[in-house]
């Protein structure tokens, strides 16, 4: 269940275009060497490493170099700024930074402001090299096993740590708790191809990058996202596992029906949907395209519980993000803290024997995600109800509620139905000031290529919302902008819109 227990030969990493490719003999080596080096220049067990780089196969040597050695790795988003990313570094209080050579200047920058880290190694400039020209490949008697601590993407403020316990035992004899759970959920193994079209960053592609690594797969990594590109890269390794956000397959779906039927897709077997909440439409689409092999889970960079849901059983209970079991209970509550029956809305808890996380540096935050009466039930701040079998189906983030004229309004449900107008390439619904109602309900749209945007186009958003929500859901005014505010994930920054539109 690490890179040394498979076949050296075979390949670990690839780019999607084939260019760049990493053995496990290379994955375990290099991750080897490296863990010597850090070893060497002073880093001990709790100790924090920051990664600062694009989708190069290089991150899963680094990430195995933590695993193996007790640390902490912090992979910072390389879209923010460099303010962002110091704040990031310097809040970890990382003992080392890799830098790939894309992200040289931003590398720099962060140093400077972040003062340090006292080891900075660049993937490009040599420095990262000749550090692994200089360690020992002889693994070490003990290789105890580290694990991550990212960042939430900020969506709803400023990031925030997660830091989990690091867990005992040897790399080679304690396989993760995600290893464990992926594993036996999606039957990752050696014959697994698994497509990442996502920023290894974030915590679900780093994660599951390092599920597949640990089970003997291959992990096919894309530079950045594209519609098209996501088919070829699936057409030409014959992808059988992938994993999406819900924008993703709009994209695709919104490609001319003879590029779609360009493509042969038949060896996905699992295709994983998780981060956002899909459109039942949406998904509905894709599987009539794909065929039955959309699993969705729903989860966090917290880490505090899980649902999942499987095709057949989505069939049957369209728009539920699935059951708990896994990882801790389901409990919906009220703003007190009263557990709620099935059917009724309220706050997302998952109630787990201990306390799964803690916020870095930040016990008030900690506090805050925690039960009133029960600080082993935890929440990320997410609304939804459970039905009478114990599908969950989520609502919105209550940070985001609107409340016009006193009335709960969930800006999801207007962004499901006008993703899929034919003029709207992306959506986001908030709530801006409103004398009679407290708050009204705007849509704030990004059209398509070759739309005109203006009052007539307003109008018909406005009556297609209509048409097929409530109309106190429906948005009672539309504004256009070239792009919304998306992390490269896929997640929607709505704190930044709504909050230009309060003034800040």
């Amino acid at each position: 269940m690490y890179p040394g227990a498979y076949d050296p030969a075979r390949v670990a990493v690839v780019s999607a275009d084939g260019t760049r490719t990493l053995t496990y003999g290379q994955l375990d080596e290099r991750s080897l060497r490296l863990a010597d080096h850090l070893r060497a220049a002073g880093l001990r067990r709790g100790d924090h490493l920051a990664l600062l780089c694009d989708n190069d196969p290089r991150a899963l040597e680094v990430y195995w170099a933590v695993m193996r050695s007790g640390l902490y790795l912090t992979a910072v988003n390389h879209h923010l700024s460099a303010d962002e990313a110091a704040y990031i570094v310097r809040d970890c209080g990382a003992a080392a930074l890799v830098v790939s050579g894309s992200l040289a200047e931003l590398g720099a920058a962060v140093t400077e402001l972040a003062g340090g880290p006292p080891l900075v190694l660049g993937l490009d400039d040599g420095t990262y090299e000749k550090a692994l020209e200089a360690a020992s490949a002889v693994p070490p008697a003990h290789q105890p096993l580290g694990t991550d601590m990212l960042y939430s993407s900020g969506t709803t403020g400023r990031p925030k740590g997660v830091e989990p316990a690091l867990p005992e035992g040897d790399v080679r004899e304690q396989p993760t708790a995600y290893t464990l759970i992926f594993q036996a959920v999606y039957g990752f193994d050696e014959d697994s191809v698994y497509l990442c079209p996502a920023p290894i960053y974030h915590a679900a592609p780093l994660r599951f990058c390092g599920v597949v690594t640990a089970t003997g797969g291959t992990v096919v990594l894309m530079d950045a996202f594209d519609a098209e590109g996501a088919l070829t890269a699936v057409e030409r390794h014959r992808v059988t596992h992938s994993q999406w956000v819900p924008t993703m397959f709009v994209r695709m779906l919104k490609l001319p029906a003879e590029v779609r039927e360009r493509y042969d897709v038949s060896s996905m077997k699992v295709a994983i949907h998780a981060a956002a909440p899909c459109p039942v439409e949406v998904k509905r689409r894709m599987m009539e395209w794909w065929g039955p092999v959309l699993y969705e889970y729903y989860a966090s960079t917290e880490g505090n519980g899980i649902t999942f849901i499987a095709p057949d059983e989505w069939l049957r209970k369209p728009g539920s993000v699935g059951r708990d079991g896994l990882l801790g209970a389901l409990r919906i509550c009220d703003e007190s803290g009263r557990v709620l029956p099935a059917g009724e809305t309220g706050t997302v808890y998952f109630e787990r024997d201990d306390v799964p996380f803690r916020y870095h540096n930040d016990t008030d935050r900690t506090r805050e995600a925690q039960h009133p009466d029960h600080p082993n039930w935890t929440t990320t701040g997410d609304i939804g109800h459970v039905d009478e079998d114990g599908y969950l189906f989520l609502t919105d983030r209550k940070a985001f509620m609107i409340i016009s004229g006193g009335v709960n309004v969930y800006p999801q449900e207007a962004e499901d139905v006008l993703v899929l107008h034919p003029a709207v390439a992306d959506v986001a619904v908030v709530g801006v000031p409103d004398a009679e109602m407290g708050e009204a309900v705007k849509a704030v749209v990004q059209v398509e290529r070759g739309i005109v945007p203006g009052p007539e186009l307003e109008r018909a958003l406005i009556d297609f919302a209509r048409e097929r929500i409530a109309h106190y859901k429906a948005p009672r005014s539309v504004d256009f902008t070239e792009r919304l505010p998306r992390t490269p994930t896929g997640k929607l920054a709505k704190s930044r819109l709504r909050d230009a539109y309060r003034g800040g």
